[in-house]
């Protein structure tokens, strides 16, 4: 090119565009940041809309728009998210104390039919309480289980024993919560209108059966719960009483 040929020089302003661009080139847009708090709410809100069986690391990304190698840096396994979400739902339970003997068995049955509300929010969470194995227990499940076995260490029962009964007062409501889950569609066991479905049980004279299914289908489903839970709570006070 001449020296005399015209040189065609961007504008100030354009120069300075095209510097920066070179000095700072443009980034790939980042995914949102997570917590593992968010990643547990997250697994809770699909469980509860599709169930266990739904649930997988890969799933669970893209539904809160990431990749399931983002998941892994806060959450080592499935099996660990899964521990972490029981815990999570665990918080929801209310567990009273007793100040007394005397009250004990009021609050063992508060506690249990919180555990019962809590499962049917949760229709997957029964089972996973109800698996053989060791697990983890997160600090809401010990809490839970610590206060359950402060009721009946202050009912009278020796420390080896309140565990004992414990065992029997959880698995009680667990088993009976699954059942009930089970048969009841994912909207109506997470506390959506439930719409009216018999009772299983033992055939029921026609007169008794018409009657009952006249009935609140949610109320019968508590008083048969709450049935099977008195007696065993009889038991554990036959247990207390001397002679």
């Amino acid at each position: 090119m001449s020296a005399d040929a015209p040189q065609i020089r961007p504008p100030a302003r354009a120069t300075a565009a095209l510097a920066s661009d070179w000095a700072h080139p443009r980034r790939k847009e980042r995914q949102p940041a997570l917590s593992r708090a968010q990643i547990v709410a997250a697994a809770v809100r699909l469980l509860d809309a599709e169930g266990i069986g739904a649930l997988s690391m890969r799933r669970l990304g893209t539904g809160m728009g990431a990749a399931a190698t983002s998941l892994y840096r806060h959450v080592a396994s499935k099996g660990e998210l899964i521990e972490l979400v029981v815990d999570e739902v665990c918080g929801e339970l209310e567990v009273p104390g007793a100040a007394s003997a005397a009250e004990w068995r009021e609050a063992v049955s508060r506690g249990s039919h919180s555990l019962r509300a809590m499962a049917l929010r949760h229709p997957w969470v029964a089972s996973l309480l109800g698996r053989p194995g060791p697990a983890r227990l997160g600090p809401n499940l010990t809490h839970m289980s610590e206060r359950m076995l402060a009721l009946l260490r202050t009912a009278g029962f020796p420390a080896d024993e309140a565990g004992l009964a414990v065992n029997a007062v959880v698995s009680y409501v667990v088993g009976a919560s699954t059942g009930e889950a089970a048969s009841l569609p994912l909207p109506a066991a997470g506390g959506q209108r439930e719409q009216g479905r018999p009772a299983r049980g033992r055939p029921l004279p026609a007169e008794e059966h018409s009657a009952r299914q006249r009935r609140d289908p949610r109320k019968l489903r508590e008083e048969n719960f709450d049935y099977g839970l008195q007696r065993i709570l009889d038991g554990l006070e036959a247990r207390l009483s001397p002679g």
